[in-house]
């Protein structure tokens, strides 16, 4: 298992044999990480970062901000050299062996379908929102809303399943099986409206700030309260780690881009500092105009106690910004731009859906890599011949992201993305060390500067960021990863191409490369 370790020679003469079609660039990548990055958490999640850290969530995007950062450079590295789909799972197998790679995949699915989830419920409201306001039609609660889950069992009073979230992921799954290109170009619009519409909002939200609105400024602290868990600036930078996620699809893209060398560091690293600084624009002019306090010290939002908090102010005519499910739409039309708000409305509802297809591109991508090595049936490997996609993989990866859509809540959601995704690149952190001392004479198109620096601080921001989950979140990575461990071995195990010594799976291919790979033993 441990033992079982690809050449990175290997996987890229197999990407050679059965590649997908290199049709991105730059710009295109630059604007797909864009358009996977701004999304959900400064559309959706501003709000619960607000409950959990008050005015002091600046400091959170810029602490997520700079744990991305170090991350994304120590991913620029890996793929500029292994320009392959699969990201952090590709590195893992050609570092740390067959076993890690499974699970940090395994991990990938939680970080990419949960959050395609996620984005959907997030998009679910919106839409519903604005709907509402324009024509006042709103469908009935069982039908726009899921259930609620806890321990104690399933609460069906809320809802029983959200069909707008439903329709938004099965529509961007047909379109993403019609082809990348396509998908891009849909997808650059897409990102045009979303910077229009934040733009807009930072032009009218800072002249309207008042400093009297960041204090206190950390009213949960960096670490919230004690016996609280997920709480305070540190906490909310843990849950607002959802909103940077996307920058590492440009990495699954890799093997369909032109000079992935080049390209994929510029579109890592120059998606990321666009992202953040309108992150933190918007964050400032949100908390300024009308201030960003939680409902009571210690509370996490989306609870029972929270929910009944937010509701006894609605009853008094009150909505702070905690309590709004359309957070930057409701600021606009708390200081008198009621028409802004709406079109900021209008642009979330067009703009998310851009998000939703990163999250599904990228899943899909890990899962036909999986089943290329054999760890997965390679039925899902199949690519249409009109369409030059894994449609397949593609299909089954956006039901499975419709159902849960459907049934869970985008809190939840959220944080259990994130669970996944920081042990995705903690194992790249590592990876990037590793094979440095392993292989140092290979060719790096790209080197991560001040690697013994750089590496450690990004696997370190990972595990302090874990730990500043909530306990339910925090709890769904090992019980994932144990589900993981049962299909590796009942199935991945003993049909893993690397495990019984193929390297090279379709020797007979028509664009097969003149030399082949020598089996490993």
């Amino acid at each position: 298992m441990f033992g079982r370790v690809k050449p990175l020679d290997a996987i890229l003469a197999t990407a050679e044999k059965k590649s997908l079609h290199r049709s991105l660039g730059p710009v295109q990548l630059t604007l797909l990480g864009v358009g996977a990055i701004i999304g959900t958490g400064i559309f959706v999640l501003t709000a619960a970062a607000a409950q959990k850290a008050g005015p002091g969530m600046m400091w959170s995007f810029v602490i997520a901000g700079f744990v991305c950062a170090v991350a994304a450079l120590c991913y620029s590295e890996l793929a500029s050299m292994v320009p392959v789909s699969g990201s952090a799972y590709t590195y893992s197998y050609a570092v740390v062996g067959e076993l890690l790679a499974w699970m940090v995949g395994w991990a990938l699915i939680l970080e990419y379908a949960v959050a395609a989830s996620a984005v959907s419920v997030g998009w679910s409201g919106y839409f519903m929102g604005l709907l509402k306001s324009l024509t006042g039609f709103e469908l009935p609660q069982a039908l726009a809303a899921g259930p609620t889950w806890s321990l104690s069992g399933v609460d069906f009073s809320s809802g029983i399943i959200n069909v707008p979230a439903v329709v938004v992921a099965l529509a961007v799954t047909l379109l993403l099986m019609r082809g990348t290109k396509e998908s891009a170009t849909f997808n650059a619009i897409l990102v045009a409206i979303k910077v229009a519409a934040l733009t807009m909002f930072i032009a009218l939200a800072l002249p309207a700030m008042d400093g009297e609105h960041f204090a206190p400024f950390a009213p949960n602290g960096w670490f919230g309260p004690a016996g609280s868990s997920g709480m305070g600036i540190v906490g909310a930078a843990s849950s607002i780690f959802f909103a940077y996620v996307g920058f590492d699809a440009v990495s699954t893209a890799a093997e369909e881009t032109r000079n992935p060398q080049r390209n994929v560091p510029i579109g890592l690293i120059g998606s990321l500092a666009l992202c953040t600084v309108f992150y933190l624009l918007v964050a400032g002019g949100a908390i300024g105009a009308i201030g960003a306090q939680p409902t009571a010290l210690g509370v996490q939002p989306g609870s029972a106690e929270f929910t009944a908090q937010c509701a006894a102010l609605a009853a008094k005519g009150e909505t702070p910004l905690v309590c709004s499910n359309e957070a930057l739409a409701h600021v606009l039309r708390s200081i008198n731009y009621t028409r802004a708000g709406d079109l900021i409305g209008l642009a979330a509802n067009l703009a998310l859906p851009s998000v939703i297809l990163m999250m599904l591109y990228g899943q899909t991508r890990i899962f036909f890599v999986m089943a290329r090595d054999g760890l997965l049936p390679e039925k899902l490997a199949t690519i249409h011949p009109k369409w030059k996609t894994p449609h397949v993989v593609t299909l089954m990866t956006g039901v499975f992201v419709a159902i849960a859509a459907a049934l869970l809540p985008v809190g939840q959601l959220a944080d259990i993305s994130n669970s996944g995704t920081l042990f995705a690149f903690f194992m790249v952190s590592v990876a990037v060390m590793i094979l440095r001392l392993r292989d140092p004479q290979r060719v790096r198109p790209f080197r991560t500067p001040l690697v013994w620096i750089v590496a450690p601080i990004a696997a370190l921001g990972c595990v302090i960021l874990f730990f500043n989950l909530p306990m339910e979140a925090m709890l769904v990575l090992p019980i994932w990863g144990a589900i993981g461990l049962v299909f590796y071995f009942a199935y991945g195990y003993r049909q893993s191409h690397v495990g019984r010594g193929l390297v090279e799976v379709h020797e007979e291919d028509p664009d097969a490369p003149p030399q082949p790979v020598p089996p490993i033993n």
